[in-house]
């Protein structure tokens, strides 16, 4: 299974650069480059927040793909 996300949609839609995001969630652009590409899987205290951030529950942000209910 891989894990999917919506970042960079959410990020579109609060505005928000790579960089800014990056600076929010106290992580390098590339580290969110990288999530949004799914070259990486960010650690789950990452990951809450940047849900805190997109004011999202997780399985809206993040979710696993090949199970049931995939976006």
């Amino acid at each position: 299974m891989e894990l999917q996300n919506r970042v960079k949609e959410l990020r579109a839609r609060f505005d928000l650069t790579q960089a800014m995001l990056a600076e929010l969630v106290g992580v390098s652009r590339q580290t969110i480059a990288a999530i949004e590409k799914g070259d990486y899987t960010p650690s789950l205290l990452l990951a809450l927040k940047v849900c805190e951030v997109f004011k999202s529950k997780m399985e809206d942000v993040f979710w696993l793909k090949g199970r049931s209910g995939e976006k």
